[in-house]
């Protein structure tokens, strides 16, 4: 398969993603008569489709969450900082990251930034290790039930696997359950993108038929697939398929083209199946928000720290770790790589739910981090901020200049927003402090997650007055205020627009940073109007000056800023081709009957 594919041999490569859990650190190199031979070998192979290997020692690098890993690219790239909800620290032209947000990205310069190649090759290979393990599942030495069990995982990452595909590509060649040889001479076509997700869901389903529900899993073999993940993977193809990329909305003239990229005209029924799909997930009872607001959205900071929660769908279970410590914390902290941008900054509401912008929200721009939704302090460190420093004290961050501090917490201009990240992290500890940091789990999917697409599917059928319920449940466990109407500020009685508006910036908001806001952009169909031109174009940086010089720097009594906004170096630029992903020429060239994407 080595004309079409790259493809994991037999060779098993385990990461460290559990202590004592189905992922426990195990690495040998076998034949496969040998691997499935064995029963625990054979469970060590499905545990590689769920924990990949740890190329260069990169946590989750071809896992389930390789899209996610916040060190996805050069041990420290990720796309979510070719978006306007961050700013990479880094500036070459040849990185991925820079290469996305500059729209330089082409079928042919994989080759000068080729990390990028796992939007294809990860998937890929995970899909044939799957193919694999059933072929051989029949004949190894495990029970019928366990067997049955495990084929019933391997569906459903198999699926996982084609929906970063799909998300990323359109429509993609179907190997179904071919395991070819490593040396095969292939030219398979790309399938319809109907086709595609009629494949996805029909093997969702049948793995929910083998798989138990949430809780049915031993403490060892937690973290596992399960019913409910099959569901909750079952409303995001069925929300990424309804939505304008991919409901009659193909950049192409050509009919054949645009039957594999998308359906071929839109139809408000592929709406109405999503928010069907969604419903089958709050119904099933498997899943609740985290709630906890005995400091006001508490929940909201704690399930990401958690690794047992009521609201984690799918996941990435890691051990005790500081991964987004590393990520986030200002540069002495730890590294810094990804800074939350001012664009971001303002789209979080008041506490009382009102827009920022509403002139009788009470927001004050002399005074812009007070009395917001409670997720903006839980989502980012601003000017004022409280936080850990590597001592474990906790201190106020100024992002200001001049402050006579290390540049711990100074605002370098040019190469900074203004902010940092907070989102995910234990700001009770700092990536440089001692300890191991706290176990938790990657979220790649959670209940929020369903809530919200549950909302934006109904809202497009038309019956708009069915999104305010599950949206009142996101806000009221974020902690802002019910309001005398119990709307939790959103404007009563919303057409159908003005909905959309609101669901687009309240998921902007709920899920920044895990690896959400890309696909977005682009499944919607903003991305041009994001980036090109004018203001638009820009992520914009918030700059504090200091007015006078009274006040205390250590407790911040007495302080004042004038907080200005002005544009960052960063113009993103996003051309219409961009919203699907160029394959990459030499899989073409290898593979003629797989066509390329629209513009590429």
């Amino acid at each position: 398969m080595k004309n079409y594919l790259i493809i994991a041999g037999v060779a098993i490569f385990l990461s460290s993603c559990s202590k004592t859990g189905f992922l426990e650190n195990k690495t040998s190199a076998l034949d496969e008569a040998a691997v499935f031979s064995d029963s625990l070998r054979t469970i060590q192979f499905l545990n590689a489709v769920y924990g990949g290997d740890n190329a260069g020692g990169i946590p989750g690098q071809n896992s389930i969450g390789f899209t996610f890993n916040k060190r996805r690219w050069e041990t420290h790239g990720n796309n979510e900082s070719s978006t306007d909800d961050a700013e990479y620290q880094l500036s070459g032209t040849n990185r991925p990251s820079v290469i996305l947000y500059n729209g330089t990205v082409s079928a042919a310069n994989y080759g000068t930034a080729p990390a990028m190649t796992d939007w294809w090759n990860v998937p890929y290979t995970q899909i044939r290790r799957c193919n694999l393990l059933m072929a051989k599942l029949p004949t190894s030495p495990l029970s019928p039930a366990m067997q049955s069990r495990m084929k019933g995982e391997a569906k459903c990452l198999r699926a996982w696997y084609y929906i970063k595909l799909l998300e990323a590509y359109g429509g993609v060649p179907n190997v179904e359950d071919n395991v070819y040889d490593i040396n095969a001479v292939l030219n398979l076509p790309r399938a319809k993108y109907a086709d595609m997700v009629a494949y996805v869901l029909k093997e969702l389903d049948e793995a929910a038929a083998l798989l138990p529900a949430p809780g049915g899993y031993d403490a060892l073999d937690y973290g596992r697939v399960t019913k409910g993940t099959c569901l909750g993977l079952k409303s995001r193809m069925t929300i990424y398929a309804a939505s304008p990329l991919f409901n009659g909305g193909a950049n192409t003239t050509d009919a054949n083209l645009a039957a594999i990229v998308s359906y071929p005209t839109y139809s408000v029924a592929h709406w109405q199946a999503a928010a069907d799909a969604a419903n089958a997930v709050i119904n099933s009872g498997y899943y609740s928000l985290f709630v906890d607001n005995t400091s006001a959205g508490l929940g909201f900071y704690k399930l990401f720290l958690t690794r047992v929660n009521s609201e984690m769908i799918f996941g990435l279970y890691r051990p005790a770790n500081k991964d987004f410590e590393f990520y986030y914390n200002p540069p002495s902290l730890g590294s810094h790589y990804s800074r939350p941008t001012h664009n971001l900054a303002v789209c979080f509401p008041m506490k009382n739910g009102k827009a920022i912008t509403d002139a009788t929200s009470g927001f004050d721009p002399a005074n812009p981090y007070a009395d917001r939704d409670p997720r903006f302090r839980y989502s980012l460190i601003y000017n004022g901020a409280r936080y850990a420093r590597n001592d474990l004290s906790q201190q106020l961050v100024w992002t200001f200049s001049g402050t006579g501090f290390d540049n711990n917490f100074r605002y370098v201009p040019g190469s900074t927003t203004g902010y940092w990240g907070r989102k995910m992290c234990d700001s009770t500890i700092t990536n440089g402090s001692s300890g191991a940091g706290p176990d938790r789990t990657w979220p790649l999917m959670r209940y929020a997650e369903i809530l919200l697409n549950y909302a934006e599917a109904i809202n497009e059928t038309g019956q708009t007055a069915l999104a305010y319920p599950k949206l009142v449940q996101l806000r009221a466990r974020a902690g802002i205020d019910a309001g005398t109407d119990n709307l939790y500020g959103m404007k009563a009685n919303m057409t159908q627009a003005e909905m959309r508006t609101f669901i687009q910036n309240e998921r902007r908001i709920e899920l920044a940073f895990e690896d959400h806001r890309w696909n977005d952009i682009r499944r919607w169909k903003i991305a041009m109007t994001l980036y090109n031109g004018g203001p638009t174009g820009y992520n914009s940086v918030i700059n504090p000056i200091r007015v006078g010089t009274a006040g205390n720097l250590t407790t911040g009594v007495g302080l004042t800023f004038n907080y200005t906004v002005e544009a960052s170096i960063r113009q993103h630029t996003f051309r219409p081709e961009m919203y699907l992903l160029p394959i990459q020429d030499i899989e073409i060239r290898k593979m003629p009957a797989m066509v390329q994407n629209p513009g590429w």
